[in-house]
């Protein structure tokens, strides 16, 4: 059985080769001859732009909080220097950063009090993170299925999923697109439940023209290694309610108040960022608008390439999705379209022809994690065993079954290059589809 690969392991690899100063020209078309997983020559030799981007001015920032000595944000400036700007970026009231994204949507959790009882709806198609946020605070997550056009939840199917139990609902803007906020803000207002952004992957997204995360409750931002704002780990939370900023304070604080040192207000963790991922934050954010633009660009015109090749379906956006931060490229694959071809051999060729491509996440509800915490001992103290079995073996996602059979990811350093950059991977999909049917023989 094909072990999975990671996202994080995928996107790693996608940049590891232009660090060792691989050359990345090919002349548009090469080895069209035949497949270089049989022997050809590829279209492309060398990898994509090395990732993290780094200049002087990263070097003098981490120097500079490196000889103050004051490496805790406790008594630094660099977090609250980051905060400011990150806010300010997004049009947000407040920015609060974290130790990472997972610490951002746990932290959130909690300033909305979501605990033992509560049901939180959640998407299928999701990094592991969105999931075990909700069960470390003892709440049960509730699956509503993909839309399998746009990779997002689907937001007309999540009225049926609300409980009197429902206490939050989390949308994640998948890649870098956003989910229908239009529905689920209007689904969210009729039934008085908050929504909690999970924007992890949509650094400088928009909905109708507002950045993704500063639309509901709260918002929650990654800035782990393979995102596209980088300190290795780090996150934050943005929010327009004064009271949920203070909550969230206080519990990524341990659960200090803001009056003494040693004076606790409620239940918490040390989540906090080091004031060394903040100077770092400080100096990315600078260029994340110019190589946004990039991925932008680049992105738009490679779906004009591809959408003509049959077989393929790149990731639509709902009308209201004014920028796609594209943490991913994703496209759907149907091996009908490549002589039967099944996409775990296209993603070798592909491999092949110089151009990394994953395969994306697995079903979340069928791996030994869920089972397994709901299985706990915790769990079956908290909730009748009915509810339980129901949702360690009863979860039915067909759409997002079906788009973990199709999906076919790049990573976001493969868009901050050249045009050419685009070209060659849809040369290398089309070599592919001309000869796969010697594939399908091999």
């Amino acid at each position: 059985m094909r072990e999975p690969q990671s996202r994080r392991t995928f996107l790693g690899v996608a940049a590891t080769g232009a660090a060792l100063g691989l050359n990345t020209t090919t002349t548009r078309g090469e080895g069209s001859d035949s497949l270089a997983i049989l022997g050809g020559k590829p279209v492309r030799k060398g990898e994509y732009t090395r990732w993290p981007i780094i200049d002087q001015d990263d070097e003098r920032a981490w120097m500079e909080v490196l000889r103050t000595g004051r490496w805790c944000r406790l008594n630094g400036k660099y977090a609250d220097t980051f905060e400011e700007a990150w806010a300010r970026t997004l049009g947000a009231k407040h920015a609060l950063a974290v130790a990472n994204g997972t610490s951002a949507l746990v932290t959130s959790l909690a300033a909305l009090g979501v605990g033992p009882g509560d049901e939180v709806v959640v998407p299928p198609y999701t990094f592991v993170a969105t999931i075990n946020a909700v069960l470390l605070h003892h709440a049960l997550p509730v699956f509503v299925d993909t839309d399998i056009e746009t990779l997002q939840i689907d937001a007309s199917k999540i009225e049926a999923a609300l409980t009197e139990r429902t206490t939050c609902i989390i949308p994640v803007h998948l890649g870098g697109s956003a989910a229908d906020m239009d529905q689920i803000q209007t689904i969210a207002r009729k039934h008085k439940i908050p929504v909690l952004e999970d924007a992890c992957q949509a650094h400088l997204a928009e909905w109708r023209g507002k950045k993704v995360g500063t639309m509901g409750a709260l918002g929650c931002f990654s800035f782990q290694a393979s995102k596209n704002l980088n300190s290795g780990e780090g996150g934050a939370i943005v929010s327009n309610d004064d009271r949920l900023i203070e909550e969230c304070k206080s519990f990524q604080n341990n659960g200090r108040g803001s009056s003494a040192l040693y004076a606790h207000s409620r239940n918490g963790a040390n989540l906090r960022i080091t004031e060394f991922q903040a100077a770092l934050l400080a100096r990315q954010l600078s260029r994340l608008e110019t190589q946004s633009r990039t991925r932008e660009q680049n992105a738009q015109y490679l779906t004009s390439l591809l959408k003509e090749i049959p077989g393929l379906a790149p990731a639509r956006m709902y009308d209201g999705c004014t920028r796609n931060a594209y943490h991913l490229y994703m496209f759907r694959y149907a091996p009908d379209g490549f002589a039967g071809l099944p996409r775990e051999q296209f993603l070798k060729a592909l491999a092949a022809e110089g151009v990394p491509a994953s395969s994306g996440y697995e079903p979340l509800y069928r791996q030994p994690f869920l089972k397994n915490t709901l299985e706990s001992r915790g769990f079956k103290a908290i909730y009748p065993p009915e509810r339980l079995a129901a949702l360690s073996g009863g979860i039915h996602c067909p759409q997002n079954d079906q788009l973990c059979k199709e999906a076919v990811w790049l990573t976001q350093t493969m868009l901050l290059g050249p045009r050419s950059d685009m070209d060659q991977i849809a040369d290398a999909v089309r070599k592919i589809q001309r000869h796969a049917g010697k594939l399908v023989k091999a």
